[in-house]
């Protein structure tokens, strides 16, 4: 079987990209195989000079269909986490790793699947256009694919959660647990300490803010 050749994410970046741009400019990515089953291309959404920048893992089912991230279940938890830790949700800016969203048909159902670390690789372009564009002060990483694909393979959320590191795109960076991570939780004891860690470290982002 050949090998499938992909052209890079940054052919399709515009020359002079903003946030609209981009969005338009994402439904014509080919650089992996993702586009091929996925509705469209969900980039991130939120005020162009939001201080932090929130990054998951890929748009989930509710996501694909109406082209905004975090609209589904996992959004929800977000939005509340966000409330209870003293951040305004309508001043981050909220995005995903991966653009397409990749899933297994289950009955009738599409269920999530994880992505590769090449899908991760091939939409990293986009991502940084929006973080260039953006110029957060602090980026949240929801769950492992968000933090490592930006710092590197070796990065454990479960060592690293709630600690602050500087980097090239934003002075601080920081890992959380996925708010879809606490749904899939097997009973409502483990959810509701999951989501008070998930409250803790975003007050640690709140407080890092106003410092």
């Amino acid at each position: 079987m050949p090998t499938t050749i992909h052209p890079s994410a940054f052919t399709f970046i515009p020359e002079r990209p903003t946030l609209a741009s981009l969005t338009r400019a994402a439904q014509d990515c080919t650089a992996c195989d993702l586009y091929k089953k996925a509705t469209q291309a969900v980039v991130g959404a939120g005020p162009r000079e939001a201080a932090v920048f929130f990054i998951g893992e890929q748009p989930g089912d509710q996501e694909d269909l109406a082209g905004k991230p975090f609209v589904g279940p996992a959004g929800r938890v977000l939005d509340e986490a966000l409330i209870e830790a003293g951040i305004p949700r309508e001043e981050v800016y909220v995005t995903n790793a991966v653009k397409h969203f990749k899933w297994e048909p289950r009955g009738k159902k599409r269920i999530h699947a994880k992505p590769t670390l090449g899908e991760v690789k091939a939409c990293r372009p986009w991502l940084e256009t929006e973080l260039a564009l953006v110029k957060p002060r602090i980026i949240v990483c929801l769950g492992a694919t968000a933090a490592q694909s930006l710092m590197g393979p070796k990065f454990k959320v479960t060592v690293e959660r709630g600690k602050f590191f500087e980097t090239p795109w934003a002075p601080w960076l920081t890992a959380t647990i996925h708010p879809s991570a606490i749904l899939r939780m097997p009973d409502a004891d483990s959810r509701r300490e999951a989501r008070a860690r998930l409250v803790e470290d975003l007050r640690g982002v709140a407080a890092r803010l106003r410092g």
